[in-house]
Parts: structure tokens; sequence; C-alpha cells
């Protein structure tokens, strides 16, 4: 069991300082727009991954005019007290502490508290391209296979060196042979074992998307979700040689496994450009609920699951499935955002929840 009784936030964007206890599984966050319940969520999720989710640089979430900032988690993982403090310096220095002991890399902590999050933006993984994707199906991957986390970073810093190879090349019109060999053994040696663990793992995933989409939409509605990879077909070495004159002349690696992408379909047609605006957040909603029972299923223990003004995004009768599942249905934790205290109060009654609201005012800065 995962739980976060209480979180305090020092100079965390809209925040001064202000300190929240939560004494039920359920926590509804009200507010109107700009009092911060976003940025509650997003420092709950900032503990779990060390960074925001918003893709926001540290200095960003710095309170506006201070320096530095500070956050603390008290949780329940498994019936044993943790302590989590996240500390970004005056220097933008960042410090990850669990249990009073620091971490010497941040990537040690990806998986040990999960949690999963719902924001309007997130639209953009079934509309945008394909690095949206790539990096959903990696930030899952990371939580439950720590090999796997270790490689993508290798993978990124190889393929950073291998650009930079490409970019010299450019410039001074010759090639260190023996490096790009090197390079090109170690990007392939690496690559290869991410794609063979997305291929396994999207077998499932991908399966299990389409069930809860039935679930949410009611309907299959000619959905069809499919992993596509330069390496479902060539041989990646290969690929890197065949492609080599393409990739000086425009001085970047354009074959590999960060070239992956998810792709789906309605009725043989792309699903984006098919399918209407319920049917894009019925997939979404798919998306990040798999994630959740994914990680529920690896850990053993369901994660912490984050809802930032999700009714705007379903209708009534979708949301009320919805809460039913991840309010009723499991014992995780769920915090859920509204900018109305009375819809909230109201579906949540509805689905015989115990919950706790928290009303955000206009001042976040209180302590």
């Amino acid at each position: 069991m995962l739980r976060l009784q209480s979180i305090s936030l020092v100079q965390f964007r809209n925040y001064v300082q202000k300190d929240f206890s939560f004494k039920e599984r359920i926590v509804g966050i009200c507010g109107a727009n700009g009092t911060g319940k976003t940025n509650l969520l997003d420092a709950i999720y900032y503990l779990s991954f060390s960074r925001s989710y918003f893709s926001r640089p540290d200095s960003q979430n710095v309170h506006h005019g201070l320096l530095g900032l500070r956050l603390e988690g008290q949780y329940e993982l498994q019936h044993e007290t943790r302590k989590l403090v996240c500390i970004v310096r005056e220097n933008n220095r960042k410090e990850l502490i669990l249990d009073e002991e620091a971490y010497k890399k941040f990537s040690d902590h990806i998986g040990i508290l999960p949690c999963v999050m719902i924001a309007p933006d997130d639209i953009v993984l079934i509309s945008g391209g394909s690095e949206e994707r790539r990096k959903f199906i990696d930030t899952l991957l990371s939580q439950i296979n720590k090999e796997y986390l270790a490689r993508l970073i290798d993978y990124n810093r190889i393929l950073q060196q291998r650009n930079s190879l490409l970019k010299r090349a450019a410039e001074t019109g010759t090639t260190d042979e023996a490096l790009w060999e090197v390079l090109n053994s170690q990007l392939s040696k690496t690559g290869n074992y991410i794609f063979a663990e997305r291929k396994k793992f999207l077998t499932r995933f991908l399966s299990l998307c389409g069930s809860i989409y039935q679930r949410i939409a009611g309907k299959e509605d000619g959905l069809s979700l499919q992993y596509t990879s330069q390496l479902l077909t060539d041989n990646f070495e290969e690929l890197l040689k065949a492609t080599r004159q393409k990739d000086l002349a425009v001085q970047r690696t354009t074959a590999g496994i960060h070239r992956d992408d998810l792709v789906f379909y309605m009725d043989q047609s792309l699903f984006k450009t098919e399918a209407s605006q319920g049917q894009r957040k019925s997939l979404l909603f798919a998306l990040k609920l798999a994630e959740w029972q994914t990680l529920q299923e690896k850990k053993g223990f369901t994660p912490i699951l984050l809802l930032d003004d999700v009714f705007e995004k379903l209708d009534e009768q979708r949301m009320f499935q919805l809460l039913q599942w991840v309010c009723t249905e499991t014992d995780g934790q769920v915090f859920i955002t509204d900018t109305h205290a009375e819809r909230l109060q109201k579906q949540l009654a509805e689905i015989n929840a115990t919950f706790q609201l928290i009303e955000l005012g206009g001042n976040a800065s209180d302590t």
C-alpha cells in the first residue's frame, strides 16, 4: 500500500510556504484557476520523479523572485513510514533525500514511489509527435525495469556522441573511423536491448489499452494500436551503415529506436485524423489507466493517481464510470482537482466514496 500522508511546499511555483495533510484515500482539491491546484499535483509528481511533470527546468519551479525550493513528503509504503525531501538550492543544485539518505543518482529513485498523472495538455499524447509517445513508454518502463532505465540513459549519451561526431565530420570533412565503429557498435547493442524490451512489453500493454478504451467508451470503435520501429524489419548495425551518407548530410542519426512510435488506427484510418474529441479523450484515459494498472501489477501495490481537471475531458456518464473504477475498485490513493467543489462532491457522493475536500483560496502563500 502506498499513501502520501502529508506534503510541505516551500517556494514551489505559486506557494511561498504551505503544508497539506491527507486524511482520506480520495482527496478532492478545489479552487478557482490560479489558486495552485495543478501546482500541488505537480509537487506530488515532483517527489516521485525528482522533476516537474511539465518538463520545466528546476529554476522555473521556484516561486517568482525567490531563490531555491524545498518539497517534503511523508509516506506510508507497505506499512513503513518513509520521508522524502527534494531541495533545489540557490545555485540550482538539486538534492533528493529518502529517509535521511541522499541519492547519488536520481535515477535510483524512479519507481520507488510511483504515480501516474493525467493533465489537460496530455491530449498531445494522441495528436502530437512520436517523441511524446516514446517518452510515455520510457517513463513507464523505467519505473518497472531499472536495467531499461540504465540502458536508455546510455543510449541517449551514445546517440549524442554520435551526433557530435557527425557535426565534426561536416565541419572538417574527415571522420574518425575507429570512433565511428565503436559508437555504431555501442549504439546498436544498447538499442537492441531497448527494442526487445519495448516489443515484449507493448504486446500486452497495447492489448490492455484496447480493453480499457472499450470500458470507458462503451464500444470498440474499430480501434487498433501498433508499435512501429525500424528494427522490426531491419538489423540495427546494418541500418547505421546504410544511412551513413544521409546521416553525414543532415548531421544527425536518422535510424534507431529513437524513431520508434505508437500508431493508433480507427477502422484502418489514422485515429488522430478520424476520431472525435470524445474518442481522443477516451484513448488518452485508456493509455494512462493502462499505465496505472500495469504499475499496480508490477509493484504489488497501487501507485498514486493524479487527476487534474478531468471533468472538462469526459461527459458525465464516462466520468462516473472512471471515478467508480479508480476510487472504489482499487485501494489506490487518488487526488482529483476541479474548479467546482459542488460538482466534485456530487460525483464522489454518487459513487459512495469517502473523501477529503481541500478548498484553495486566492492566496496559496498562506501558512
